[in-house]
């Protein structure tokens, strides 16, 4: 076995490549070269290499074809052809008028030189020659042509290896999109914050970062794979903190009772950085969905708001009451009553006075994260105080009451004045 071959074989089990493919484009690149600088107009080079050896044959390949009319090429022969080309797009459309169904259009036969030969020049070089057949030329090999084809060997074997490692990367990391992967944050290029992944470096922009949040190098964070792409440089894996999958994956993560399947994680609302609602539902009457959310002493919820950044989460327990549900999501606001209506899916809250900037939250997140964790419009009233307003009543009825006094006390009022 010779050194190239070694050398092939070698590469291709530590990249997992396919040794016939390398060879494959060897001969490819081989065969280029052979063009640009000995090939002729109507040569279709194909090149057979040998690693063993490091030789190369090289061929003109030709396809057996029927032979071409007599007169081919010339230019009676084109004006003929177009003459009958005319006439038969003219029967055509009248057939169409005529409402006549009208099959498909023959492809006009054009031959190549460059990849065919015609059955009778075929049958000079080979008598047994027949359609369909593939009649190799044996070209002349330049004595020049050995050491450009080690050269051109080894630039493909580079070239390959670049291409496997990058077709490596990308289907390892387009097997992870969607999902939480760890990282170490490598440096920072302008607005961009680069990502060490292990075998291959993700890009986190600006946009998917959340706001405030410090990223040092060595720093390890888990990160979410938004998207896998191709370019020409090699695979862009473009990364997120912000999207509220993140968020679901962590907690599948950490939570055992979630990613066993006792309790399900119905809804996400986040808002990065700042804070998210997360609701859970049972799937066993035993289990609490919240507490085991929380944890012991909220070991559990601390590991994920640290992952996080330091986000705030409520845990919500989800339920299929409606009414009940945005009540939960409106947590730590205490509800007094629900209105829903159901054909605008929006929902009329009352809550008490002392409750209303707390069921609000501030700058409306309160209320901006319930709606979007339950999907019903939601708007916040507050609750007016009975006696207040008894009080309001008697004194404005009072008012009244004297504007339109009448009688003898104020018949006399009225003679004295």
């Amino acid at each position: 076995m010779s050194e190239l071959t070694n050398a092939i074989k070698q590469i291709c089990d530590e990249k997992g490549l396919s040794y016939e493919a390398v060879i494959e484009t060897i001969e490819s690149a081989l065969a280029a070269a052979y063009r640009k600088d000995f090939g002729e107009k109507n040569q279709n080079v194909k090149v057979e290499f040998d690693p063993e050896t490091t030789k190369s044959k090289i061929y003109d390949v030709k396809a057996v074809v029927e032979d071409l009319p007599e007169g081919y090429g010339t230019e009676e022969y084109e004006q003929k052809m177009e003459e009958e080309r005319a006439k038969k797009e003219a029967e055509r459309a009248a057939k169409i008028e005529a409402g006549e169904e009208v099959g498909e259009e023959e492809e006009e036969r054009k031959f190549n030189p460059k990849t065919e030969m015609q059955l009778a020049d075929a049958k000079l070089l080979k008598k047994t020659a027949k359609l369909g057949d593939e009649i190799k030329i044996k070209l002349e090999v330049p004595e020049s042509y050995g050491r450009m084809a080690a050269q051109t060997a080894k630039q493909v074997i580079i070239q390959k290896l670049r291409e496997a490692e990058r077709d490596m990367v990308y289907g390892e990391f387009k097997d992870k999109e969607n999902e939480v992967v760890s990282g170490i944050v490598q440096r920072r290029e302008g607005r961009i914050v680069l990502v060490d992944l292990g075998k291959a470096v993700g890009v986190l922009p600006q946009e998917e970062q959340i706001l405030g949040e410090r990223y040092n190098p060595g720093d390890r964070i888990k990160i979410y794979v938004k998207a896998v792409n191709t370019t020409p440089k090699g695979p862009e894996i473009v990364l997120s903190r912000t999207s509220e999958e993140i968020l679901k994956k962590i907690f599948y993560l950490e939570i055992p009772e979630i990613s066993n399947g006792l309790i399900e994680l119905k809804a996400v609302a986040r808002e990065a950085g700042a804070r998210a609602k997360v609701a859970v539902q049972a799937t066993s009457e035993n289990i609490d969905p919240i507490g085991s959310c929380v944890g012991q002493r909220g070991a559990r919820i601390q590991t994920i708001i640290h992952e996080l950044g330091g986000e705030k989460v409520d845990i919500i327990e989800y339920s299929d009451d409606q009414e009940k549900f945005i009540a939960n999501s409106l947590s730590p606001a205490k509800i007094v009553n629900i209105e829903l209506n159901e054909e605008e899916r929006k929902a009329t809250v009352t809550v008490a006075a002392d409750q209303l900037s707390l069921a609000i939250g501030k700058g409306g997140q309160n209320v901006r994260l319930a709606h979007r964790l339950t999907g019903w419009k939601i708007d916040i009233v507050e609750k007016k105080d009975e006696k207040k307003a008894e009080k309001a009543e008697t004194e404005e009825t009072t008012e009244v009451k004297g504007e339109n006094e009448t009688g003898p006390e104020k018949e006399k009022e009225n003679n004295q004045e």
